[in-house]
């Protein structure tokens, strides 16, 4: 009896030891873009987001980001129909995921708190007000903002780092940021040393979804990166992010080069579709049909033909390296001979994302 309260007592003793040196977890602490301290006691499991192309992000350093989700809104447009079923065949609980309102839509704090989220992440541009988020942080439900949008040039990293942050996966972040970011420098680079005008360019996104022209970047978003690429964005006279210009404007702008953005969500318009599910025939053809429009068809660009189609699912997205690389072989061929976006897509499907991105993305209407 006595050797058994000995060995009891020695395993005690051993179990305490081993409990005294584990290191507690440690909590989380981060802070977002608007300098909001997000403070968790672990890695996030039952995220909401207000943007389905942040799924992609999560994709992008987690195996199973489905599985951080408690709410997103199922805005399948912004991924594409067939992006949707990749994602829904690989990771099925998608389907059970609660609703919540998109970036596009009506907020609504009950329903947020109906989804029970251990963290909310709201898009910057279309944040909650200040009042709604008090709500939530009162209710015991952490807000973070990012933005692929707005600013991306400025935000994309700290938001991706974010992620990595809050879910404990800062690694897997850190190491995709620094593969884009030796992808950007080297552009960056060459549009440095080079000399002489920048091509002007005219990026129309949602191309021909109504009769009206025409749509714009201004002074952010997209249009940031035509000027990193090493062209002029004639969208730069827009005081916003984005806006619309007036055609006449355009034709005397008479740029150089032009880029529609479309993709499955312009079915039943006029307008470019491209991503997955569209041959190359299908692509060229409405985007002919794009360029074919009273105006954009007297072009310099289409006179010298340089008229190309971007998918509209690449943007909003960590995914931008993508875009950058395409806008800078179109804009600038003379510095880019051998820029291969399509090695990079590669790289990253290899690499990096849990679900590759296929499909063709970006287009040349010659």
């Amino acid at each position: 009896m006595r050797n058994r309260i000995q060995l009891l007592a020695c395993a005690l003793f051993t179990a305490l030891a081993f409990l005294t040196a584990a290191p507690a977890q440690a909590e989380i602490e981060t802070t977002d873009l608007t300098g909001r301290r997000i403070v968790l006691a672990e890695p996030a499991h039952r995220i909401l987001i207000d943007d389905s192309r942040y799924l992609v992000a999560l994709s992008l350093i987690h195996p199973d980001p489905v599985s951080l989700l408690s709410a997103w809104p199922r805005d399948i447009n912004r991924l594409g129909a067939e992006t949707y079923r990749q994602y829904a065949e690989k990771f099925p609980a998608i389907e059970k995921l609660a609703l919540t309102a998109s970036s596009a839509g009506t907020f609504s704090v009950e329903q947020v708190l109906g989804a029970q989220p251990d963290l909310a992440i709201f898009s910057l541009q279309s944040q909650p007000g200040a009042d709604d988020i008090a709500r939530l942080e009162a209710a015991g439900v952490p807000v973070a903002i990012i933005d692929f949008f707005d600013q991306p040039l400025e935000n994309l990293e700290p938001s991706l780092r974010l992620l990595g942050d809050v879910t404990g996966r800062r690694a897997e972040a850190d190491a995709f940021l620094a593969f884009r970011r030796a992808h950007m420098d080297a552009i960056a680079a060459r549009v440095a040393a080079a000399s002489g005008p920048r091509p002007r360019v005219f990026l129309e996104p949602h191309a021909a979804r109504t009769d009206e022209c025409c749509a714009s970047p201004g002074r952010g978003n997209i249009g940031n990166y035509i000027e990193f690429a090493g062209g002029e964005n004639i969208g730069n006279v827009l005081q916003g992010v984005t806006g619309t210009l007036n055609l006449e404007y355009v034709i005397s702008a008479d740029p150089q080069v032009y880029i529609a953005t479309g993709g499955p969500h312009m079915e039943g318009t006029a307008g470019l579709l491209i991503g997955p599910g569209y041959d190359e025939k299908r692509i060229r053809e409405t985007l002919a049909r794009v360029a074919a429009r009273n105006g954009i068809s007297g072009l310099a660009a289409a006179r010298e033909h340089r008229v190309h189609g971007l998918s509209h699912q690449l943007l909003n997205s960590p995914l931008d390296i993508l875009t950058v690389e395409a806008l800078a072989k179109w804009i600038r061929p003379d510095l880019f001979p051998d820029l291969d976006p399509e090695k990079t897509r590669q790289e990253i499907n290899e690499r990096f994302l849990a679900v590759p991105i296929e499909g063709t993305y970006w287009a040349d209407l010659n």
